[in-house]
């Protein structure tokens, strides 16, 4: 007997979230520290991210995920840079980038809400998460760790869709809010589109993921038409794409099951 895939109804498309795992609502304090400078911090990251994280994270996309990559760059990702994703997977988020760009350590900017655990804060910030505040202050703050972050070549990953939506092959509309960055760094851009195919074995898709790039930011528009048009980019890029997706594991229908 085959079993009747998963059916999630929406109505949101811009702030629904289908993770599954809920968490309380926070902001990010005025001391709040970006860029730890304490010696056993810094071991501490070091043994979290290279030791432990990045070799998992390998493990788990080639066993887990059956990953694969299609490299489709005009160049590869050296030097700061920001990688914009579609955000389709729960563990899968949080390591494919790793894998992408395995000798560099990988940052993803993020909700408060992820580090709101005091039992997995300090584990996930080693990590590389920025999580990204709502106060001026602080903001000043995130805004000189991110450029601290690029100019020592690392990459920045964004998940503009901002909410989870587990396998969902279409890519959602997203706001332009995110790529202010880029435009305001001018720093290059990087598209990285998952896809799901059927396996031959196993409930769960195998998972390819679809990389281009780079772009950047129109240096002759004004900081708010150079936003919309990198963002119609990404959306565009991310759209193609998801045209590879051959197989729904979940279906998604908007409206309610009543």
């Amino acid at each position: 007997m085959v079993k009747e895939k998963k059916v999630i109804y929406y109505s949101d498309e811009l702030n629904d979230e289908f993770a599954g795992v809920s968490k309380p609502d926070i902001d990010i304090a005025e001391d709040f520290v970006f860029i730890n400078k304490n010696i056993l911090w810094r071991i501490l990251s070091f043994i979290a991210y290279r030791i432990i994280m990045k070799p998992f994270a390998f493990i788990y996309c080639k066993l887990k995920l059956r990953l694969k990559v299609v490299d489709n760059t005009t160049k590869k990702m050296k030097g700061g840079c920001f990688l914009y994703c579609n955000h389709t997977l729960l563990a899968g988020d949080a390591f494919i980038p790793n894998v992408l760009r395995y000798f560099k350590k990988v940052y993803v900017i993020v909700n408060p809400e992820n580090i709101a655990s005091k039992g997995t804060k300090n584990f996930i910030l080693m990590n590389g998460a920025i999580p990204i505040p709502k106060a001026l202050k602080p903001f000043k703050n995130f805004l000189k760790a991110i450029e601290r972050r690029l100019l020592e070549g690392n990459m920045i990953t964004i998940y503009p869709e901002a909410h989870i939506w587990p396998y969902y092959t279409k890519i959602r509309h997203f706001k332009s809010v995110s790529f202010k960055f880029p435009v305001k760094f001018n720093a290059p851009v990087f598209v990285s589109t998952t896809t799901f195919q059927k396996k031959k074995f196993g409930k769960r898709p195998r998972v390819t993921v679809y990389l281009e790039g780079p772009f950047y930011a129109d240096k002759n528009l004004s900081a708010k038409q150079a936003t919309d048009m990198l963002c119609e980019k990404v959306y565009k890029t991310m759209l193609k794409n998801s045209k590879n997706s051959t197989y729904e594991h979940i279906i998604y229908k908007k409206g309610d099951n009543k």
